[in-house]
């Protein structure tokens, strides 16, 4: 299995990409765990509201604390972020086809967040997909090695590579039928 990523340009453009990628395929039937993130704006001085939506029917669940007008630094609420990681976890457990996880980040490259899981679904044989900053490519390369595969940040790109994978892993698609 592959940790499948895409890099885009563009605030929030990848949020949105894979946002659209995980509603269709879940339309589609694939059983999805994970989270893709929305960014709510607020006042046009304050920094946006991000929430994670939990795939697999998990609900949603904010990841960013409002620090007020004009606020700098780390943001990201570190305790809204594990609760997504445990309900991704249990999506992972009830056989999902493909994990989907928003970015991989600060937390994600320093062994915490998401990182635990990503390794939990590649051993199982269940594909990963995120996405990757420009900023963090070389430190995603190192983290990742020989698993992480460069997906085309276009949807059909993303949809095609997704339903292959889901075909192929252990816990996919071909193994139901």
């Amino acid at each position: 299995m592959t940790l499948g990523y895409i890099v885009t340009t563009g605030r929030g453009a990848s949020d949105r990409l894979l946002a659209r990628a995980a509603a269709a395929l879940e339309a589609e039937g694939l059983r999805l765990a994970g989270a893709v993130q929305d960014n709510i704006a607020l006042a046009p001085d304050r920094a946006c509201r991000m929430e994670l939506r939990l795939l697999g029917g998990g609900g949603r669940v904010c990841i960013s604390h409002d620090r007020g007008a004009g606020a700098r630094g780390c943001r990201l609420d570190s305790d809204g972020l594990e609760r997504a990681v445990m309900v991704a976890a249990a999506g992972l457990d009830a056989g999902a086809d493909l994990l989907i996880v928003n970015k991989i980040g600060k937390q994600e490259l320093a062994g915490h967040g998401f990182a635990p899981l990503l390794v939990t679904a590649l051993e199982r044989g269940t594909a990963v997909l995120t996405s990757v900053n420009t900023a963090a490519l070389d430190a995603f390369h190192a983290y990742a090695g020989d698993f992480a595969e460069p997906v085309a940040p276009e949807l059909p790109a993303i949809l095609a590579w997704a339903r292959t994978q889901a075909a192929t892993g252990e816990t996919g698609m071909a193994m139901r039928r």
